[in-house]
């Protein structure tokens, strides 16, 4: 069995993960780490909860202290990506625990809070540098940070960042980062246009996949309710009354059907909070950390806002909108059975949602369980549809897209010109580093 200690990683390095508990790396790490020291860029497929976060982290963090170089004011060596304020903030807090005995600074910037306070905090430069799009260029367009000494790109969530619609955002971000770079990116489903991306963005990349695109964690039990639309919220308050839900994320497909499920569910004397786009900063960490610790035992979230959330004691996950697009289903359905845990997710589906149902079965390859109604219920079920009868999609706008104008397949995607690499070993700029690693008992541990 791999152990952290045989992956020649940096002896700082592993002191901070064992100071974590951890031993043994998950696939994602054991695979993709070693390939991530030979200076290689990656293409990663990998659900959520796989540990994805530290198959980056680590080898990055490495790369830093082999290197040692003091960032310039205003610079980052380390460029991340991701697509939410929570996904940001995870990242940037993985990358403070690993680095704990390095030096290595690490900052994060996005947006939802006063941009100057994060000028002020980039005056000085940082290794790393996790960020949102939109809110990075906005500081890159203000002069409040260059992109020049990116030595290392990372793109996390890379999907969730295209249906979001921050294509044309990451192509600008890309073409201001030098071409002699390493770049990985991470993407728990792979559609053409994330195939697309890694073409422009990567050079000559290995791909490394844990788990098939589209499928469903192997430890969360499925289940589904057909139900009228008008019955959902009865059924919901039934289904959180059993005695086994711990603490449930509860997905709607939009901002405002999240805050009518959050009253709804108030006036019947049940704690629960809401986490989307329209709260604030502060709003939003005060419901996470009310969840995280057990205070508020529900928590519901659009599928945009929920990106980021890294809590291992989510029991159920509920869809109380079921999501059109079957990779989404599977981004969900990923936030319990997290850290080696079952979990269980159930579905609400209404008769205009049957289509979208049969599709995520169709995709994930498996046949849902239609539930009973619960022990106590009133609610009254729809019978079980037949399932040779013939389903039509949905006329008029995609349902549960949102973001930042949804997914752009259809918008141009001008040319990125290429990047050159040296011929073997790690890109560096300074000391004389580049093109070549430094020899056996030459590391160089504190940057």
């Amino acid at each position: 069995m791999t152990k952290f200690s045989d992956l020649g990683l940096n002896p700082l390095l592993l002191k901070a993960i064992a100071e974590t508990g951890y031993e043994t790396p998950t696939p994602i790490q054991a695979q993709a780490i070693p390939l991530l020291l030979q200076d290689k860029d990656l293409l990663g497929i990998a659900q959520t909860g796989t540990g994805k976060t530290a198959a980056f982290a680590l080898p990055t963090l490495d790369f830093l202290l082999e290197y040692p170089e003091k960032p310039r004011g205003r610079s980052a060596r380390v460029l991340v990506l991701g697509p939410t304020r929570e996904l940001v903030r995870q990242i940037a807090e993985s990358f403070e625990t690993y680095a704990r005995h390095t030096g290595c600074t690490v900052q994060s910037v996005f947006g939802g809070v006063n941009i100057n306070a994060q000028k002020r905090a980039l005056h000085a430069g940082a290794h790393i540098l996790v960020a949102t799009p939109g809110r990075l260029l906005d500081l890159v367009n203000q002069k409040a940070v260059t992109l020049k000494d990116v030595e290392v790109l990372i793109l996390d969530e890379a999907d969730q960042m295209l249906d979001m619609g921050f294509i044309h955002d990451l192509k600008k971000i890309v073409a201001q980062v030098p071409k002699e770079r390493q770049t990985l990116l991470f993407s728990a489903t792979m559609p053409k246009s994330i195939a697309d991306l890694a073409q422009q963005f990567l050079d000559k990349p290995v791909r490394v996949s844990v788990t098939p695109p589209a499928t469903t964690a192997e430890r969360v039990e499925q289940g589904v309710y057909h139900v009228s639309n008008g019955d959902k919220l009865d059924l919901l308050f039934d289904v959180l009354n059993a005695p086994d839900m711990d603490r449930t994320l509860v997905f709607t497909r939009t901002k405002h059907g999240a805050d009518k499920v959050v009253r709804k569910l108030l006036a019947k004397g049940m704690d629960a909070r809401a986490i989307h786009g329209n709260k604030s900063q502060p709003q939003r960490l005060k419901a996470l950390e009310a969840f995280r610790t057990g205070a508020c035992p529900v928590l519901v979230a659009t599928d945009v806002a929920a990106r980021g959330i890294d809590i291992d004691g989510i029991s159920h996950v509920v869809n109380f909108e079921i999501p059109n697009v079957p990779e989404q289903y599977v981004h969900r359905i990923g936030r319990t059975a997290r850290a080696g845990r079952t979990g269980t997710a159930v579905s609400f589906v209404a008769e205009d949602e049957r289509y979208f149902l049969r599709d995520i079965e169709k995709t994930t390859g498996i046949e849902i369980e239609v539930l009973a109604r619960p022990e106590g219920s009133k609610v009254d079920l729809l019978p079980t549809p037949d399932p040779n009868e013939r389903l039509y999609k949905p006329k008029g706008p995609a349902r549960g897209t949102g973001g930042r104008g949804g997914q752009a397949r259809s918008q141009s995607q001008p040319h990125v010109q290429g990047k050159g690499k040296s011929a073997g070993g790690r890109r560096h700029r300074g000391n004389g580093a580049k093109g070549k690693r430094k020899p056996e008992g030459a590391r160089a541990w504190a940057p």
